[in-house]
Order: C-alpha cells, then sequence, then structure tokens
C-alpha cells in the first residue's frame, strides 16, 4: 500500500523556486541589468518561455512515467539509450550541482564571517552543510518544513526589496534614465544576454523528484514549475529596474558582487545587512534542494542500473543516504580545499552548466521520440502543439550554448573545458554500459519495463514500512 503524498501546491513551488533562487542568480541580474539596463527584462520574458517549454516536456514525460525517480535520467534511457541518460544525468545533475551547491555554501560562509569574525570562512560553510545534510536525513517532511519558511522569507524579501526599489521608495539618491548609459556597450545586442538570463531560471525541473510525495502530482508537477516561473519573472522583473533606479550602470556591470552595491544604495547599511539574509537564504535553499533531490535522481539511475547499485541503499525515512552522502561529501571537499574560491571556477561552472543545457535539448528530443515510438499512450493532447514548444525550446538552447559567454575568449575556454568533460564522461558512460550492464549503448530501455522497475520498488519501499510500523 502506497502512502499518500504529503506534499501540495505550495510545497512544489518551494522546490522549484528553492534551487533557482541562489546567489548566482542574483550576480547574473545584476550584471544583465548593467550590461543592457532595464532592455534586460526582454531576455527574461524569452527565457521565461523557453523554460515553460522544457517545463512542459517534463510534465509530459513525467505523465508517462509517474513512478521513476531519477528524472530525465530514466526518460532518456527509454527515448535515446543508457549512453545518452548517463550523460545528461550526471553532467548536468551532479557535476553541474556539486559546483552550484558549494559555492553557495561558500558565500553563506562569507556572508556569516562579516557577522562573526572569529570565525573562518570555511568552518561557517562547513557548518551550513552539516546542518542541511543531517535535515535531509530524517526525510521529505524535514525538509519541506525548512524549504517552506525559507522559501518564503526569501522571496518575501526580493518582493520587498523590487517594490522599495521599483516604485523608488528608498533611502538612496534615484538616478533618473537620462543618466543612465550601458558601459561601452552602445548597441549591445540585448538578445544576446539570454544565456545570462537563463541562469535565473534554471532548476525549474527540480520538482521531478519529489513528485510521488505530492498530493496530487498530476496537476502540481507543471502547474507548479510554471507559476514558480512566473513568480520569479515578476519579481526578478521588477529587482532588475529597481537596480536601475539606484545604481549606474557602469558599477552594477563591473563589480562582482553587485546586489549587494544594490542594496547599501537603496538602504544604507540596513539595505546591506537586509542583502546579506537574502544571500544567506539564497544559498540555504539551493543547498537544501540540491541535497534532497540530487540523491533521489542518483537513486533513480541505480535502479536502472546505470549507476552503481550502492545508490538504491536508503534509510527508515526512504533518504538515499549514499548519494546524499556523495554530495554532502564533494561540497565539503570544495569548500576546506579552497577550490570554491578559485579564479577560475567561473569558466568551470558555466562549463558545466552547458551540459545542463545539453540535458534539456536531449530532453525535448525524447519527448519528439516518444510521441512518435508509443502514439497510444495516454498523455495531455492539448500541450503536444505539434511539437512546436520543443523545438523552439531545443534553438534557444543551442541559441544560449553558443552565447555562454559575450567575451570570446572566456567562450573558447568554457568550450575546451566542456569538451574535456564531455569526453570524459562519454568514455565512462560506454565503458559502464559495455563491461558493467552488457547492454548496447544507444539501445533504449522499454517504456513498461522502466515502469514495471519503478512500481516494484515503490511496493518493495512500502511493504519495508509497513513491516517496520507493526515492529
Amino acid at each position: 500500500m502506497n502512502e499518500k503524498g504529503k506534499l501540495g501546491l505550495g510545497s512544489a513551488i518551494a522546490v522549484c523556486v528553492g534551487l533557482i533562487v541562489a546567489t548566482s542568480c542574483l550576480l547574473s541580474l545584476g550584471q544583465g541589468i548593467g550590461l543592457s539596463g532595464k532592455a534586460f527584462i526582454i531576455p527574461l520574458l524569452i527565457v521565461v518561455i523557453l523554460n515553460a517549454f522544457i517545463a512542459m516536456s517534463f510534465a509530459e514525460l513525467h505523465s508517462l512515467m509517474p513512478k521513476v525517480d531519477g528524472g530525465v535520467g530514466q526518460y532518456t534511457l527509454v527515448g535515446l539509450g543508457p549512453v545518452a541518460s548517463i550523460v545528461s544525468n550526471v553532467s548536468a545533475y551532479v557535476i553541474t550541482m556539486i559546483f552550484a551547491s558549494s559555492v553557495e555554501a561558500a558565500m553563506c560562509g562569507m556572508v556569516l564571517h562579516d557577522f562573526l569574525p572569529d570565525i573562518p570562512v570555511a568552518v561557517l560553510s562547513v557548518l551550513i552543510l552539516a546542518i542541511l545534510t543531517i535535515v535531509n536525513y530524517f526525510g521529505v517532511d524535514m525538509f519541506s518544513k525548512i524549504q517552506n519558511i525559507v522559501v518564503v522569507l526569501l522571496i518575501s524579501s526580493l518582493f520587498l526589496l523590487g517594490i522599495i526599489s521599483f516604485f523608488k521608495l528608498g533611502t538612496g539618491t534615484v538616478i533618473s534614465a537620462a543618466e543612465q548609459t550601458a558601459p561601452s556597450v552602445t548597441g549591445i545586442n540585448v538578445l544576446g544576454l539570454a544565456a545570462v538570463a537563463f541562469w535565473l531560471f534554471i532548476g525549474v525541473e527540480f520538482v521531478i523528484p519529489i513528485a510521488k510525495e505530492l498530493k496530487n502530482p498530476k496537476r502540481d508537477v507543471l502547474l507548479s514549475m510554471i507559476l514558480g516561473l512566473v513568480l520569479l519573472f515578476v519579481i526578478q522583473a521588477m529587482l532588475g529596474c529597481g537596480m536601475a533606479n539606484y545604481v549606474k550602470l557602469q558599477d552594477l556591470a563591473s563589480n562582482p558582487m553587485p546586489h549587494m552595491v544594490f542594496a547599501e544604495a537603496l538602504l544604507g547599511k540596513a539595505g546591506k545587512v537586509w542583502m546579506g539574509f537574502v544571500t544567506i537564504l539564497a544559498g540555504i535553499s539551493t543547498l537544501n534542494t540540491v541535497l534532497a533531490n540530487t540523491a533521489r535522481i542518483l537513486m533513480g539511475m541505480a535502479e536502472e542500473a546505470v549507476m552503481p547499485g550502492i545508490f538504491r541503499k536508503v534509510n527508515k525515512k526512504e533518504v538515499p543516504v549514499v548519494g546524499l552522502g556523495l554530495m554532502a561529501a564533494a561540497d565539503f571537499l570544495m569548500i576546506v580545499t579552497g577550490f570554491v574560491n578559485s579564479s577560475g571556477l567561473t569558466n568551470l561552472i558555466l562549463a558545466a552548466s552547458c551540459f545542463w543545457l545539453t540535458s534539456y535539448i536531449l530532453t525535448h528530443i525524447t519527448v519528439l521520440v516518444l510521441r512518435k515510438r508509443y502514439p497510444a499512450v495516454k498523455r495531455n493532447k492539448k500541450l503536444t502543439l505539434l511539437g512546436i514548444p520543443q523545438i523552439l525550446g531545443i534553438l534557444g538552447n543551442v541559441y544560449m550554448i553558443w552565447n555562454i559567454s559575450s567575451d570570446m575568449e572566456s567562450r573558447l575556454k568554457i568550450y575546451q573545458i566542456f569538451g574535456v568533460l564531455f569526453v570524459i564522461l562519454i568514455g565512462y558512460a560506454f565503458i559502464w554500459v559495455k563491461v558493467v550492464m552488457r547492454a548496447e549503448p544507444f539501445k533504449p530501455v522499454e517504456l513498461e519495463q522502466v515502469n514495471k522497475n519503478a512500481l516494484k520498488l515503490n511496493n518493495a519501499r512500502s511493504d519495508r514500512q509497513i513491516e517496520e510500523a507493526v515492529i
């Protein structure tokens, strides 16, 4: 007997928003506004539409495989075979997440260090990591309680800062539109900043791994992703316009911490403290989401034998502890070695993020392939729209990879890192599939088989829960 879902629409939206609103997003928003002024809202809107398309693709795939844990990995396994499954999942949801979450933990430590100068930054960062790891060890209930509180405080703060700055209610000096000029980029191609805007909305699909915990997944999977995107667009558009009202565009574009410059210009020292609080909330939200969901993604891959079986191990709260431990250990190493402070980390993260875009492309392709291969399987016909969302999504994601950086030298370095990581990952995937799985690298697994495996594993977990309850 399966336990009824525990999470409502609000919790689902909190998960979607939780990963997206990160400190790096605040940096990207400030830099995007600095480079193009309020016109940055145009690429923001374009990216919201493109990410709504990927939300539609994920929702359709979830409706075909509602019980799987691995999300895009198992979807791609059915659509394109095991090699594509490993590449899409490991690169986008493990490698990228390790870099992103460790940076967020480090940023939290840096902000806390201003208030607790006697404690080293690394110690504070590790302390936050340890607390959130323990929280996630005790299951989805504890995770959702922390996530809901953090997201409410985070979104409320950003909304209030957006209102104050948008309507020019701050204590700082307002800068008129006539005084604002984009720094040395007159005539910039605003559409080229879509790659910058993309980082403000990436990761909306992280609701998929917890979909089985939702009370009404058929409705809430897609609805939570769309509402999360709309909510963030409104807040970030207001906040972006507010930044242009109080800070010179040149300062936003050139400063490594544009959101802190903005907060201080808006409300003085109080604004700086407030934005520091927001930075900590954003870091906790992202780190909490990554620890919870990446572990479940690894478990889902292990269930289909495309990752070592040890990742299937769960505790009494049904938490995949090996995946959780791997992510926590990787973040710990990134922090204590000081690698998160490396000057080349930005290019490394952007290179890893190219994999995320590649994963989105593979997801769209999978949707189109499965429509042709399984035309009779029940799906929401109103959302298919002749494949137009998928085709436009693929083209848009390719465009963003091409414009991953506005600087050609940096772009080439990012492509070099991307290429090396891609070759290594492809090599690992081929060896694992041929030697361990003894399978064909590009032979898809049948949809029915994946659903049977997921149902069998879910029933086994439910039986174990009943036995433990009786004991």
